[in-house]
């Protein structure tokens, strides 16, 4: 009679595993580690500039990148003396995404900051990605991205115009009031976004936000641009 492994041999593999998958989740258990990600979703970055944007010192940003790096959420590549991070597969955003709606729908903490916020700038029904891609094909939107210029150069929806937040207020006759705007940024909670929105229908435009970001529209397969494309 053929011998079956004893449990505890059955078991060792599971629990290799999960021990990997501990890994993953301990890799991005961490606020700046998110913001580090939320960063690299816009396209890849080097130490100092995610260092500059999360508001952190150098060091310190490199040791959170290195951990996710050895995790397998990151990949690298040197270009002289400067070490450039990008997410290492677009399963990441589907991570953040998923983490995201948990959150959500069962941290009381989430609703609260979203509705202490987040609605009290911006009470209205996000434009989806669907309604947006139809909209913006017949012409009836303008898109706008209120992203930093980097960040625009790096990736953007078809078309969109950049006007990153701080510029706003300087270069509000680039836009037309007559035409309906639809704003995003980085991601759904993305600050950015939504204080362009309160700062834009207090001047009489009309707008709303996108119901994510540019990572979540590239995730989903949708067309993207470059500035280089877009200006060829």
């Amino acid at each position: 009679m053929m011998k079956l492994p004893a449990k505890a041999e059955i078991e060792r593999p599971k629990q290799a595993i999960f021990a990997q998958f501990a890994l993953v989740a301990k890799a991005v258990a961490h606020p700046l580690r998110l913001e580090l990600l939320e960063q690299l979703a816009q396209g890849e970055r080097n130490v100092d500039v995610l260092a500059d944007r999360t508001g952190t010192s150098v060091a310190n940003a490199s040791q959170h990148l290195q951990h996710m790096r050895r995790a397998g959420l990151l990949a690298t590549r040197r270009d002289g003396k400067f070490i450039f991070y990008r997410l290492a597969d677009g399963a990441v955003v589907e991570l953040l995404t998923v983490l995201r709606r948990l959150a959500e729908r069962n941290l009381a903490e989430v609703e609260r900051v979203v509705r202490g916020y987040f609605q009290n700038r911006d009470g209205l029904e996000p434009v989806s990605r669907a309604d947006l891609l139809d909209r913006a094909k017949a012409d009836l939107v303008t898109v706008l991205d209120v992203r930093p210029a980097d960040e625009f150069a790096l990736g953007h929806l078809p078309g969109a115009v950049n006007i990153p937040l701080r510029e706003l207020e300087t270069r509000l006759a680039e836009l037309d009031p007559k035409h309906e705007i639809v704003a995003y940024c980085r991601g759904p909670y993305c600050v950015l976004s939504f204080e362009a929105v309160a700062a834009l229908r207090a001047r009489g435009f009309k707008i709303r936000r996108l119901e994510d970001g540019y990572p979540e529209w590239r995730a989903a397969g949708l067309p993207v641009e470059t500035a280089t494309a877009a200006s060829g």
